[in-house]
């Protein structure tokens, strides 16, 4: 294909945010097409996979018509004309944020939330709302009013949770990129799981005002897409201060600058990996992408973990999840008798309905302890590397494993940001996730870092990913 010939849709699905940008500024393709080309794999592929619950194509329309204008007159944002979903716990404005309950559906968001105003600020255009778990707590997205959202890779198979929609729409080609929520892990676990990358920020570094709270001590807006670059410009469009957000981290300093030397770099690994509950299939393929990324990681430290309670310091983060949904949801869940949540919703937060305000306080206390954990932690060394999750990605009738947000948990505890990147595949082919975690205010330079290991990795599935049907 010549340089002038207008880009085929397989190519535009799988290509990252600069080439579609490189495309839209060069002819060689429209906000019009890539949108339409989002909506007919979306028409195409969701019967099966179920990464959407609310797409609206006449809108969608309008945005690329305006798109398209600004264009001809020469005025455009960042990401403008460019296809992105959005997990449906944000606020579109005039659109239900049903959080996976479908008793809030009969109520439109009066404003956006401040990531989507931002994202529209720059041109891009808002395809749809994402799946999650049913009010955003779970690691499975198999919600049992909406249907259970598939793994592209394996039909029948979890896409992890509970962002599991928006990774399932970025693999696929669905969108080029999309916002989910990470509390304990619930961008990063169904990035592993379907072999996208996704970032947890510094907690505050994007403000979560119309965020529907599932704990407000770790929420954040969780960024997914294909490449690690465009990690970065998404970070960049919405990092920044929130007046109105009580959490928004003002800085006095820019983001520190990507200036690690990968030959000086000071990388940390867990000494005992068996403790953590890694199963051996992980860590094999962990071993080997650590044995290829040696220049990259530069020298190697063995840190210890014998002092964190891997699923005593998660059940911390559920418990103050539990507990603060029970405020969020309080009034949907006494109300909605049409809907009801489900009874094993009901029983999570039930639990915490059941403990102390004396418990509350031990488990948030255990987010200091995570806090002190960190920082003696990134005295030592600069960054810690990890497998994203204990295990791949299992059939949606299996039982959960509990230890799904295990390695997650620790970064979102201490407020740490965390980018999760394809690192290959397991033995029964599914993928899995290369976790890397540095001390808050270090996201451009763990982007960077988990940038050149992509590269060395090569570790990313074939994009976009066709589902076999079953």
């Amino acid at each position: 294909m010549d340089a002038e010939s207008p880009l085929a849709a397989a190519q535009l699905r799988r290509a990252g945010l600069f080439p579609l940008l490189h495309g839209l500024a060069s002819g060689r393709t429209t906000a019009t097409a890539l949108a339409e080309i989002s909506l007919d794999t979306v028409a195409r592929l969701d019967p099966l996979l179920h990464a959407f619950v609310d797409v609206r194509p006449e809108l969608v329309r309008e945005q690329t018509e305006a798109a398209e204008r600004r264009r001809r007159e020469g005025v455009l944002g960042r990401l403008d004309g460019i296809p992105v979903a959005v997990k449906d716990n944000f606020d579109i404005a005039g659109w239900p944020t049903r959080a996976g309950l479908p008793g809030r559906g009969g109520h439109a968001a009066a404003h956006a939330a401040d990531a989507v105003a931002r994202l529209r600020a720059a041109g891009a255009v808002i395809l749809g709302k994402t799946a999650l778990d049913e009010g955003a707590l779970g690691a499975v997205t198999a919600n049992p009013h909406f249907g259970a959202t598939h793994n592209p890779h394996r039909i029948g198979y979890t896409a992890g949770g509970s962002s599991g929609g928006s990774a399932v729409a970025v693999a696929t080609g669905m969108v080029a990129a999309a916002l989910g929520s990470d509390t304990l892990g619930s961008v990063r676990i169904p990035a592993s799981y379907c072999g996208v990358c996704a970032l947890k920020p510094t907690h505050g570094e994007i403000s979560t005002r119309g965020l529907v709270p599932a704990a407000r001590r770790l929420d954040c807006v969780g960024l997914l897409a294909r490449e690690v670059g465009d990690l970065s410009m998404l970070l960049q469009v919405l990092a920044g201060h929130d007046a109105d957000d009580p959490r928004s981290r003002r800085r006095r300093v820019a983001l520190a600058l990507p200036d690690w030397e990968p030959g000086r770099l000071r990388t940390g690994v867990l000494a005992d990996p068996a403790a953590a509950g890694i199963e051996a299939p992980m860590q094999v393929v962990f071993d080997a992408a650590l044995a290829r990324l040696e220049h990259e990681l530069g020298e190697r430290q063995r840190v210890d973990f014998s002092d964190w309670p891997y699923a005593r310091m998660r059940r911390a983060g559920l418990l103050l999840m539990e507990a603060e949904m029970l405020h969020t949801y309080a009034a949907d869940l006494a109300a909605d008798t049409a809907h009801p949540a489900s009874p094993a919703f009901r029983a999570m937060l039930d639990y915490a309905r059941g403990r102390s305000a004396a418990d509350y306080v031990a488990a948030d206390r255990m987010l200091d302890a995570a806090k002190l954990k960190a920082r003696r932690l990134f005295a030592q060394v600069d960054v810690l590397v990890l497998p994203t999750t204990p295990q791949g990605a299992f059939a949606l009738d299996a039982p959960v494993p509990d230890s799904q947000a295990d390695l997650t948990a620790f970064a979102s505890l201490a407020g740490c940001p965390a980018v999760s990147i394809p690192m290959g595949l397991l033995p029964d082919g599914l993928p899995a996730g290369l976790q890397f975690v540095g001390p808050p205010g270090s996201d451009l330079r763990l982007l960077e870092l988990a940038g050149v290991c992509a590269a060395a990795l090569d570790g990313a599935p074939a994009y976009p990913v066709e589902p076999a049907l079953p």
